[in-house]
């Protein structure tokens, strides 16, 4: 076996493999040409998205936002009615984009927060304060009833405050869709609910301002090719609950602002989930439990050729308990009236197919049944988990299977549920499902394989760098990898056991500090680790001191640091320069004052030259090197 020693100062190199399930890293030879080329496939993989996102947000920095200026009195007003008190998560969310709205720049905001953490209340203010400034606003759907249930909920908040409301969807027929085409032309409705309807060809707006999309990764790729072009046009506000890993980390490297609702509203409870394999029993004990509380059950059975004799079933084992079945090929109006027969209590259990995913919400059911557990994804999974439980009573969930022996994925589907139990586990979520399922899809890239090679880690590091590079103008699709540059010099510069005595959170520690790649965010960390575990430690001080050498060594061209033992005549720092830079004229610039030796493409300097305070007094010489190197 061979082994592979990091560098401290380049502790971001390493990072957990997530590929997909089925995809075991391919591992190459050290030294040998096989990941060169592997990594060559994947940055033309990462400049082709780079560059496709550059455009998208390039249109749109030429586009003036409209600014809705400040709160009116009957915005103040329509807030000041919200029944409930909002969360700090949920308050800073508002705030985000509040203030995006009163910027000149056009927004692009996704609000991510857990199943029932206040996301709509977020959309509902942005969607008033629109209004309020003469704009309409347009909230997209992925499904019909959902769209259903986003319109009586905008209907019952804006109540009183003269909000025009409309829904285009296939619970309108030909006749209402049309005068409501004709009213969206004339500016006669503020806002409209509807699904993919609303991004066909004849849909016009008098004055269209904001769109408000729910769960995006849910729309096919001809509706998100509408949404690249409403991009450079209009404010976009995103809401989701598990945001899908690429949107996730493009947002948090600033190719979107993100807002994460991660605080619960006071009194909820998480779900108490159980994965078993199913039995008459146990489905008999779980409804008749929730029924004797005075409660609803949903029962989950996603196929729609057997899911008239599964509730059958269930009569006959359960005679005093009224089922009643929904799934989505029932005609629109029989399907709403199934589901408002069931919100208003004249059944206790529904028997329905995945169409109670996404979002609907119906309080009083707080039991949740799943057939064929094994059978969903993971993030599936978490959605339909997340229909229940939403006010004070205590809700159960029950994931079960059919298998004597189930499959490698759906038992880690099903143990990752369980694990991810805790309110807000979204974004643990997304990640799980992302190690789960691999990472093509869910990333929107063409060469699935390309990722698969490298892990999604690496991939993402190496889009961020070419979206930097390109962003500066300093991409260079055929130039080979800057290498890193190496210190070696005779300090001790670590962080020590009794600074940060876990293991695990020592080395994320080491990887943030060595992904540094600006001073002012290597000071920001400094502050960050002060706050965190109290005044540096000399090795740790050193560290940073390292840092700060080797951000500037980057800046001035140079490839390695190390010092050199000169027998009885002591020690020298010697510097090696990249082929791209002479040192002579270099050196010429620094002056007679510069104690550099010139020799071929190295500087040398005698340690005891730098000063008592050595470390200070080499970063004072590298910033001199830079500062010629700036002027040659």
């Amino acid at each position: 076996m061979t082994r592979l020693f990091i560098p401290i100062d380049q502790a971001d190199k390493v990072s957990k493999y997530v590929g997909g399930e089925d995809n075991e890293p391919q591992l190459t030879r050290l030294g040998s040409v096989e990941w060169k080329n592997a990594t060559q496939k994947v940055k033309k993989e990462t400049e082709k998205i780079a560059k496709e996102l550059l455009e998208l947000y390039a249109k749109r920095a030429q586009v003036k936002g409209f600014d809705y200026g400040a709160d009116t009195e009957e915005q103040k007003a329509f807030e000041a009615a919200f029944p409930y008190e909002e969360t700090p998560g949920q308050m800073k969310a508002i705030n985000d984009v509040k203030n995006d709205m009163e910027s000149k720049k056009p927004m692009d905001r996704l609000v991510c927060g857990d199943v029932g953490f206040g996301k709509t209340e977020v959309a509902m203010r942005a969607a008033f304060k629109a209004v309020q400034a003469g704009k309409q606003v347009a909230l997209i759907s992925p499904i019909t009833i959902l769209a259903d249930q986003h319109f009586r909920t905008f209907q019952k908040r804006a109540a009183g405050f003269n909000v025009r409301i409309e829904m285009l969807s296939r619970f309108r027929s030909p006749k209402e869709q049309r005068v409501i085409l004709e009213q969206m032309r004339k500016g006669n409705i503020d806002i409209v609910v509807g699904t993919h309807r609303l991004l066909q060809p004849d849909i016009k707006f008098f004055n269209l301002g904001l769109v408000i999309i729910d769960e995006e990764q849910r729309f096919g790729v001809k509706q998100k090719e509408v949404f690249k072009t409403m991009r450079t046009q209009v404010d976009i506000l995103t809401l989701t609950a598990t945001p899908i890993p690429r949107t996730l980390n493009l947002a948090l490297n600033k190719l979107r602002d993100i807002s994460t609702i991660t605080t619960p509203p006071p009194g909820r409870l998480p779900v108490i989930t159980e994965v078993r394999r199913y039995s008459d029993g146990l489905v008999i004990d779980a409804i008749e439990r929730e029924i004797e509380r005075g409660g609803q059950v949903y029962f989950l059975h996603n196929r729609v050729q057997t899911i008239e004799s599964i509730a059958n079933k269930l009569r006959l084992l359960l005679p005093k308990v009224r089922f009643i079945v929904a799934h989505g090929q029932l005609q629109p109006h029989d399907l709403e009236s199934r589901i408002v027969e069931f919100k208003e209590g004249r059944a206790d259990v529904l028997v329905s197919s995945t169409i109670v995913e996404n979002g609907i919400d119906l309080p009083n059911a707080n039991t949740l049944i799943v057939d064929d557990a094994e059978n969903f994804g993971l993030a599936q999974l978490y959605q339909l988990r997340g229909r229940i439980g939403r006010g004070k009573t205590q809700a159960f969930a029950y994931f079960l299977y059919q298998s004597r022996q189930l499959r490698l994925d759906a038992k880690k589907r099903l143990r990752a549920i369980v694990d991810a139990s805790e309110l807000g586990s979204g974004f643990q979520i997304a990640m799980r499902d992302l190690e789960i399922r691999g990472a093509g899809d869910v990333l929107g890239v063409t060469q699935h394989g390309t990722i698969r090679v490298v892990g999604v880690n690496h991939f993402l590091r190496m889009l961020n760098k070419t979206i930097d590079e390109m962003q500066s103008g300093k991409h260079d699709a055929d130039a080979p990898d800057k290498p890193e540059v190496s210190i070696e010099l005779p300090l001790e510069a670590y962080i020590p056991d009794q600074y940060i005595p876990d293991t695990k959170e020592k080395i994320n520690v080491y990887q943030k500090m060595s992904s540094v790649d600006s001073a002012e965010f290597l000071n920001e960390f400094k502050e960050e680790l002060v706050a965190q575990y109290g005044k540096f430690v000399l090795p740790v001080s050193n560290l940073f001191s390292v840092l700060e050498i080797k951000l500037l060594a980057k800046q001035a061209g140079v490839t390695s640091i190390k010092s050199v033992t000169l027998g009885n005549a002591g020690k020298q720092i010697v510097v090696q320069l990249s082929d791209q830079i002479k040192a002579e004229p270099i050196v010429k610039l620094l002056g007679y004052n510069a104690k550099w030796i010139i020799s071929g493409d190295r500087l040398k300097i005698d340690l005891k030259d730098l000063g008592f305070n050595w470390i200070l007094g080499l970063k004072e010489n590298i910033q001199q090197l830079l500062n010629a190197q700036t002027q040659s």
